[in-house]
């Protein structure tokens, strides 16, 4: 890749042909990987030379794919300029704390990329479902947040929210995978089999949530992850239509909306999301 006096990639060297092309243009994963890869690549290029920042949050059911977007997305970017941030269940002090502060140290600065891989949601998922917090605290945190991420966009910080949407037999099954393979065995954990055995519950969660934290400020989107490469390519091209400047985002063509789409209240009964 070509770099200019500045330290910018030069647009004319990693611009490729098909940038237009509708993903059913390109027939190789790979090949729009690639070229979507590019365009983080432009857009983190873009955010260095103006200190645009960026806070992504992605969030899913487990065994959704949350790991791997993320290695897809943050592979050919800078290190310094991208953190993914996964943070360890509360300390006791943290849990003293206000339940936000041990992430507002997390979040971006000037020129960064930071993706929550989980994030103050798990207050809205994994937390009352398991009984990590009492109900007072899951409705606090409900009401609390579209606030906080409303404060967070008047000072500039866009912030792009993912859910990661599996079906029930393709959870088991990836999780079946994971527990008989053994590289991944760092991934497995008791709360698989919880995963499987709490799924309405977790799915009613997931309902709660996306109603109520749903915001024109900080929307939600929603992938339908059966199919991990479509929901990766899909991810990503969202992530650069969201961030990325006009000049580079009107490269790429929008996500499939079949399997990425803005969240509205038919959804969780019409089929587009798992019950």
């Amino acid at each position: 890749m070509g770099v200019n006096a500045d330290g910018a990639i030069g647009r004319a060297t990693i611009q490729t042909s098909g940038y237009r092309a509708g993903m059913s243009k390109i027939a190789d994963y790979q090949a729009q990987l690639r070229e979507l890869q590019i365009g983080l690549v432009r857009y983190q290029a873009a955010a260095l030379k103006t200190g645009a920042k960026a806070l992504v949050i992605l969030e899913g059911r487990d065994g959704a794919g949350k790991d791997g977007t993320i290695a897809r997305i943050t592979e050919h970017l800078a290190p310094r300029a991208t953190r993914v941030v996964s943070l360890p269940k509360p300390s006791d002090r943290e849990r003293s704390e206000w339940y936000f502060q041990r992430y507002v140290e997390h979040l971006p600065a000037a020129g960064e990329l930071v993706i929550f891989n989980r994030s103050w949601y798990n207050r809205a998922g994994v937390e009352p479902v398991m009984g990590f917090c009492t109900p007072r605290e899951h409705e606090e945190f409900l009401r609390d947040v579209p606030n906080v991420e409303r404060m967070l966009q008047e000072v500039e910080l866009p912030i792009v929210k993912v859910w990661l949407d599996i079906s029930k037999q393709e959870q088991a099954k990836r999780l079946e995978a994971r527990r008989d393979d053994p590289v991944r065995q760092l991934k497995t954990s008791a709360m698989d089999i919880v995963a499987q055995k709490k799924w309405k519950e977790y799915s009613a969660a997931r309902d709660e949530m996306l109603l109520r934290t749903h915001t024109p400020i900080a929307p939600w989107v929603c992938v339908r992850a059966d199919h991990k490469k479509k929901a990766r390519l899909n991810v990503i091209r969202h992530l650069i239509r969201s961030v990325a400047p006009a000049d580079i985002r009107s490269d790429f063509a929008p996500p499939d909306p079949d399997i990425l789409f803005p969240f509205e209240e038919p959804a969780l009964t019409d089929g587009r999301l798992a019950k």
